[in-house]
């Protein structure tokens, strides 16, 4: 169960116990994950299509393309990938279940060895099982046995849609900026745009998982930046060529 962060009864509300951590990861990662794809992959396409044509309905087009493809395929992605884990997550709670049912007192004893391989004594170990099985013998075992939280199982649904609003919120600004833009700061305009949208997005991932801003910033940026030179060469070289 979630504790709330202004009643967290540890005195650190920032740690991961102050609430619900595989949740907050869950959509963290999905949320993150979206939004970068959405800018790289719509921004690679627009830019590709840019630098071998100037039509503005080539790139809407195909913008709009990656977008909606995109986002589908991200949240498609996202809740077959976290639906595997909840169902076995929930298998492993249902066989739980049974053998508390059918078998509690090997289940007791397995959870009083569980205890002693953490480093209690045995006394200490069965007093410390017989207490929580007595307040909650599903969770003292979930957690002790496969550090599962029965109230804590990741949702597909919530990383389905947080992907997929992520990646449409990230991929509408190249989008915006290449048709939006005017000649001749086009292509160069949106290069700015997008690394400065994907260093906001490694900043804000990095501030919220309180890893390093710098290592984050630099890693998305420098991914973005190379797949923007790619595509741009290869829409230069398609359109000079005259294949396009």
């Amino acid at each position: 169960m979630s504790v709330r962060a202004d009643t967290d009864p540890t005195g650190h509300p920032d740690e991961p116990h102050a609430g619900s951590l595989a949740q907050r990861l869950n959509w963290l990662r999905a949320g993150v994950l979206g939004a970068n794809d959405g800018i790289v992959s719509v921004a690679a396409v627009v830019v590709g299509v840019a630098a071998a044509t100037p039509s503005r309905a080539a790139v809407l087009t195909a913008g709009l393309a990656a977008l909606v493809g995109g986002a589908i395929s991200m949240a498609l992605g996202e809740y077959v990938s976290v639906s595997s884990q909840s169902d076995s997550e929930k298998a492993l709670i249902a066989k739980e279940k049974h053998e508390l049912a059918t078998m509690p007192e090997e289940e007791f004893d397995e959870l009083v060895g569980l205890y002693r391989e953490q480093g209690l004594s045995e006394p200490t170990a069965r007093q410390v099982a017989t207490e929580l099985t007595a307040s909650d013998a599903l969770g003292a075992h979930l957690d002790a046995e496969l550090n599962i939280d029965p109230d804590d199982v990741v949702s597909p649904w919530h990383a389905a849609w947080a992907s997929l609003l992520a990646f449409l919120s990230g991929g509408v600004l190249p989008m915006l900026a290449v048709l939006l833009i005017p000649e001749p700061w086009k292509i160069a305009g949106t290069f700015v745009v997008v690394l400065a949208a994907l260093g906001a997005a490694g900043s804000i991932a990095a501030w919220i998982g309180g890893s390093s801003r710098a290592r984050s910033v630099a890693r998305v940026v420098v991914g973005g930046a190379l797949a923007l030179g790619v595509t741009f060469g290869l829409g230069s070289l398609l359109g000079t060529t005259g294949v396009v």
